[in-house]
This record gives C-alpha cells, sequence and structure tokens, in this order.
C-alpha cells in the first residue's frame, strides 16, 4: 500500500494546516504526517520496520539522561518548513510545558531516527532530513533498507541551513557508532533487510 497525499490550498496557512491535521478523522492505524506542507497518510509499518525500531530504541535506554524520552509517535513540528513529522523514534527532552498534546517542537530533539518504508523512502532520504537539520536537530539517523547498494545505516550530524554533514555509515551487519551525549554503538546485525 501506498502513502496518499492531501494537498491544501496555497494559502493556507500553518496553523490552519495543523488545525485539519489534528482535527481531522483518518484512517485507524494509519501514520499522519504534514510534508513540505502535504499531508501524507502511511499505512503502519510492518513486522520489519518495528523490529529494527524496537532494537535501536532499546539500545538507546542505556544512554539517555533522566530528562530525556525516546518516542515512537510523537509527532514533531518544523512550521518554517511546514512540516508536522512522526519519525519512527525521536529521543527528545521533556518539555516544561507544551502548547500542544499532539506535538512537540523539534528543537526539543536531539537524535531522530526514520527506518525507510518501500513506499515513501524518499521521504525519508530527502525532505525529512531537511526539515530536521533546518530545526537543529543534532542527529539523525537513516536506517535505509532499500538503499540502492544494499541495506544501509547512515549518521548525519552537524546540521547547517537544510543539509547534514554524513558522520558514518555501515552496511546492514556492520556497528555504528553513536557520539556524545550518547557514547553507544548500534549494532545492525539484527535488523531484517525486508
Amino acid at each position: 500500500m501506498s502513502a496518499l497525499t492531501v494537498s491544501q490550498e496555497p494559502d493556507q496557512n500553518w496553523d490552519d494546516l495543523v488545525r485539519f491535521w489534528e482535527e481531522m478523522e483518518w484512517p485507524e492505524g494509519s501514520k499522519v504526517e504534514i510534508i513540505e506542507g502535504i499531508i501524507t497518510v502511511s499505512p503502519a509499518p510492518g513486522l520489519p520496520h518495528n523490529v529494527i525500531a524496537a532494537r535501536i530504541q532499546r539500545r538507546l535506554y542505556s544512554a539517555i539522561p533522566e530528562d530525556w524520552e525516546i518516542f515512537q509517535t510523537l509527532a514533531i513540528a518544523v512550521p518554517s518548513r511546514l512540516g508536522m513529522l512522526i519519525p519512527d523514534i525521536v529521543v527528545a527532552q521533556l518539555p516544561d510545558h507544551t502548547e500542544s498534546d499532539t506535538h512537540i517542537p523539534a528543537a526539543l530533539a536531539e537524535l531522530v531516527v526514520e527506518v525507510t518504508s518501500k513506499s515513501n523512502a524518499r521521504h525519508d532520504r530527502v525532505s525529512k532530513p531537511a526539515a530536521y537539520a533546518t530545526a537543529g536537530i543534532p542527529l539523525y539517523l537513516l536506517v535505509d533498507r532499500w538503499a540502492p547498494g544494499g541495506p544501509t545505516a547512515t549518521l548525519y550530524g552537524e546540521p547547517k541551513g537544510d543539509v547534514y554533514r554524513v558522520l558514518g555509515a555501515a552496511k546492514f551487519g556492520d556497528p555504528l557508532v553513536l557520539p556524545a551525549p550518547f557514547d553507544l554503538t548500534i549494532d545492525t546485525g539484527g535488523f531484517p533487510e525486508a
């Protein structure tokens, strides 16, 4: 099943777009994001996708401070890129308070992880990293099961404008090191490839 996009009027402002995203009744179990101003509805990820996210999440718990949390379904807002994105994993500081219970500002995120799905890999490779870099999120981990050269995990960092620098990459089966503040190694050997 592929993603469905819902276009809004060109003059639609951010607040109206977010309100529509929050108030619309979307198909149960679907993942609904705003990517570059377009509401995108995707089916829930499958088992291999979820296994990868769960294994990364389990590893991250040993490395985060008490006032940080790990979320798999929390939206992060990047208004400057017209984005309300739901990473497969977001590691974020807990805010003192929030204006909304549906999302947090992207600036609170320390790490975002995206695991590609065949139908929307382009978003994870192009649109989302540009939004995450623009928001200044320090680290972006892309686990690309559908990479042209074979399944790969790539760590990006040092955001500048809407671009990240590649900090490291590993073919599935090789270890990938996350730098401070995490200082841990992700074993990609247990990641299912399809």
